[in-house]
């Protein structure tokens, strides 16, 4: 897993791992028919990762057992998307994980199979916009659809949703405004200080969002700690600030020496765009150029992943 998504795995992980704010979170963001039949009971973390090995850089998930009002076991399956644009291949992963875990069920015991739920959070720049059905991902006749096989999963845009709607546990939604503004440019900065206040009173709590912070917000400066620290430590913000002080040097010697590295990528990869556009469509127009220059390396990438698909140049870039 590399450098950038491992601050989103831990992060997640650590903030899945507390009962009461998985449950919250679960509730929440679930459908009401689902949630309507769960007990009130915590959810219960079950151990592992189903993912693969080469999607781990984008992807968490946590496998959480519950009971329904009538007693029976059920399985809440979260997969958190880390991408700053969706997957549409992203039921297709559902499909093998889900698989997996019933595999590991059958094993353990015998009798039919419990229910699973799928449900993906999502905290990229862009909307989603992949359709939340299997079935999309099929290329068949209307008639055939009743006999594929198909299942739908929740999805929690957090880009979309406004802040004060994200949770109505204060501490889950400073979490999740952290998230949310992750992949924002510069937005996520004037929102530390309602952060800070989310998290007042929960040090532990505190300082797991204030490393993520600073891990995964550009732009933060030894000012927006402090500011964060007053808010979320009243009385030892002096303290707490000092002792992140060190985080925040060391992240800027690793972003100086990553900044040259991916400089480099970057312009690889936008020569190779650029290349493979000249193939597909000919000459190009000044606009493109420019805006291939302005680009981020994940765009970069993206656009070169519709080449071939798309039918005009203008399509590419949309």
């Amino acid at each position: 897993m590399t450098d950038i998504a491992q601050p989103h795995d831990r992060f997640l992980k650590a903030l899945l791992s507390i009962p009461e704010q998985a449950g919250t979170l679960l509730r929440e963001r679930l459908p009401k028919e689902v949630t309507d039949l769960l007990s009130p009971e915590p959810p219960e973390l079950v151990d592992g990762s189903f993912i693969d090995g080469e999607f781990r850089e984008h992807l968490t998930d946590r496998l959480f057992k519950v009971k329904t009002l009538s007693g029976k076991a059920a399985f809440i399956y979260t997969l958190i998307e880390h991408k700053s644009y969706p997957d549409e291949w992203i039921a297709f992963q559902l499909l093998r994980y889900l698989v997996r875990i019933w595999e590991q069920v059958k094993k353990d015991r015998a009798g039919k199979l419990p229910p699973i739920v799928p449900l993906v959070v999502y905290h990229g720049a862009r909307t989603w916009s992949v359709s939340p059905k299997f079935s999309a991902l099929i290329e068949a006749d209307e008639s055939l659809l009743p006999h594929l096989l198909d299942f739908s999963f929740a999805v929690a845009d957090l880009g979309r949703i406004q802040d004060e709607e994200l949770s109505q546990d204060r501490r889950l939604r400073a979490a999740l405004m952290a998230m949310k503004y992750a992949f924002q440019k510069g937005d996520g900065i004037l929102i530390i200080p309602e952060i800070g206040e989310g998290v007042q009173g929960d040090p532990e709590f505190a300082k797991l969002v204030l490393r993520y912070l600073i891990q995964t917000h550009k732009g933060l400066t030894m000012a927006d700690v402090q500011t964060y620290a007053e808010k979320a430590f009243p009385g030892e913000a002096e303290h707490y600030a000092s002792v992140f002080a060190e985080e925040m040097m060391s992240k800027g010697r690793q972003e100086g020496r990553q900044e040259g590295r991916q400089e480099g990528r970057q312009e690889e990869a936008a020569a190779m765009l650029t290349r493979l556009l000249k193939r597909r469509f000919g000459s190009l127009p000044d606009w493109v150029e420019t805006k291939i220059t302005a680009a981020s390396l994940p765009e970069i990438e993206d656009w070169m992943d519709t080449i071939f698909d798309a039918e005009s140049l203008d399509a590419v870039f949309k």
